[in-house]
């Protein structure tokens, strides 16, 4: 994409209603707007970041056999009323009223949807397990939206569920999601620790939440320092493996984390400076709540004795569009972001320092189009400004590499390549600087 006809308004002052770094920056990298009160539109950069933890997200729910489909984001409140969730929901839940005088929400999750759609078409314990997912905006009315994306109304989430015949089954469904989010995790280059968790308003009796590490999170949480160095990647293990598996998530979560509302300071097993008491930024969130939504609703199966039975459930949240904000208050520095390689919007930013010059713009145009050739995504600077306005927005909007190209480097047969997590520039020629950005 060439930056000229790329819609990217980039900002050299903070917007005063910024608070923290995440929001700063976004702004100023010109990836969202604010429509309203914790309501923002995703310009061209925020939403192709979005896309890609999007994409990463879907890719691992698909890898454990997850279905997925599309949930309205209109809901009756009927479902509610049957699960007994409407009055208790409280006044984060937006309801509305249609023409025909219906009561009707915004969802703020889909635990009742799901429930329906299941209770509609499945009869038998033969066609359990079922594990499905969808990814969809959601709607909170939140008292007091801030942060930005971090606390936003409006935001996409990818929420899960599993229906399963008995315990044993749906803890191994449980396992399967904590194991696929360690992963996702992982593969955003970010460390995601699952804490024991209260369960809040989706209920149930067992409940992770997958936190990262941040002065700037909106929770105190407290955590074994051996979750540092842990390897969540999960490598080895067999998904289908229960014993494997359930081996693999009680050998994990050997090491004490949890959040504020069930960390007990005098039951607390690791003291002293192995103790890491911080805040953290809450990306994910598991549930383990058996029967609550399907007793109630009739989401039932007939068991292998002939017998009706309400089927074991599961939710599994992730925030995609609270990630965005969450890697950047992870990875940045004072000259901007720094995106992980998997989820930048683009890979590399190239910078024609002398834009109109022959023999810069021909260079540009050739390392241009061999880029797109070999599939990595390119945002080319050809604006005719200061060579010092190109490398602030390069260093603003974080993209992991940086080529420049202009008159005395190609006098040399070079180009100067820069890591933008590293700082490390060194001059190459274009054939180099290809090569170590292509492996």
């Amino acid at each position: 994409m060439r930056l000229s006809q790329f819609f990217l308004p980039t900002l050299k002052e903070t917007p005063s209603e910024a608070q923290i770094v995440s929001h700063r920056l976004m702004l100023r990298a010109g990836m969202v707007r604010q429509l309203s009160a914790g309501i923002y539109s995703w310009l061209p950069l925020g939403y192709r970041v979005l896309k890609k933890i999007e994409q990463i997200v879907r890719e691992e729910q698909d890898a454990i056999g997850c279905n997925e489909l599309l949930m309205p984001t209109i809901q009756p409140a009927e479902l509610w009323q049957e699960s007994g969730r409407y009055e208790d929901y409280g006044l984060e839940m937006l309801r509305i009223t249609d023409r025909h005088d219906r009561n009707m929400l915004f969802g703020p999750t889909n635990e009742e949807v799901i429930t329906d759609i299941f209770r509609k078409d499945v009869r038998s314990y033969k066609q359990v397990p079922q594990l499905m997912y969808h990814i969809q905006w959601k709607f909170r009315d939140e008292i007091r939206p801030r942060f930005g994306v971090m606390r936003g109304r409006e935001f996409l989430m990818k929420d899960a569920y599993s229906f399963d015949i008995d315990y044993e089954s749906s803890r191994h469904a449980y396992n399967k999601m904590f194991l696929a989010y360690c992963r996702t995790f992982s593969r955003l280059g970010v460390k995601a620790i699952p804490m024991v968790a209260d369960t809040g308003p989706i209920g149930g009796d067992l409940s992770h939440e997958f936190i990262i590490l941040a002065d700037t999170g909106e929770s105190e949480v407290f955590c074994d320092k051996k979750w540092l160095e842990k390897d969540l990647t999960g490598q080895g293990v067999d998904l289908n493996d229960r014993t494997n598996l359930e081996g693999w998530v009680q050998k994990t979560l050997q090491d004490y984390a949890a959040t504020e509302e069930k960390h007990v300071p005098e039951n607390c097993p690791v003291a002293g400076d192995d103790l890491i008491a911080t805040r953290g930024i809450e990306v994910g969130h598991i549930f383990h709540f058996g029967t609550k939504y399907s007793e109630p609703m009739g989401a039932t199966v007939l068991g292998p004795d002939g017998k009706e039975v309400p089927v074991m459930m599961g939710s599994y949240g992730i925030g995609v569009s609270r990630l965005v904000g969450a890697l950047i208050e992870a990875s940045h520095d004072e000259n901007g972001i720094i995106w992980p390689e998997e989820v930048a919007p683009f890979r590399v930013g190239l910078i024609n320092l002398r834009t109109g010059d022959d023999a810069c713009d021909a260079a540009c145009e050739d390392i241009y189009g061999k880029l797109k050739n070999a599939k990595i995504d390119v945002l080319y600077d050809d604006r005719d400004i200061r060579a010092g306005g190109k490398f602030a927005d390069m260093d603003l909007i974080g993209l992991p590499w940086q080529i420049v190209i202009g008159p005395k480097g190609l006098a040399n047969g070079v180009v100067e390549l820069k890591n933008r997590k590293s700082g490390e520039r060194s001059e190459v020629t274009l054939e180099a600087a290809l090569n170590r950005i292509g492996a």
